[in-house]
């Protein structure tokens, strides 16, 4: 990958950990179930739940998986 194709994918990266976070907290809270309920139901801490949603960490794909058939919905959905 070229200095300048690296550059642009990185600056895209930030934006999408914002819609990521934005839409695990949104989609959390449509269906009424506190930190503590998803994370029983993905089976993840509740400060790693709480960190995702303030954009400290970022999951690898299998947590994406596992957040996403936790609330009954794609892994995209997450990330649009």
């Amino acid at each position: 990958m070229s200095r300048r194709a690296y550059l642009t994918r990185s600056l895209h990266m930030p934006a999408l950990a914002d819609k990521f976070a934005l839409n695990l907290k949104s989609e959390r809270l449509r269906r009424k179930l506190s930190q503590e309920a998803l994370a029983t139901k993905a089976r993840l801490s509740v400060s790693y739940i709480s960190m995702l949603e303030r954009r400290q960490r970022t999951p690898p794909l299998e947590t994406l998986e596992c957040l996403a058939k936790a609330l009954a919905v794609s892994p995209t959905s997450l990330l649009e």
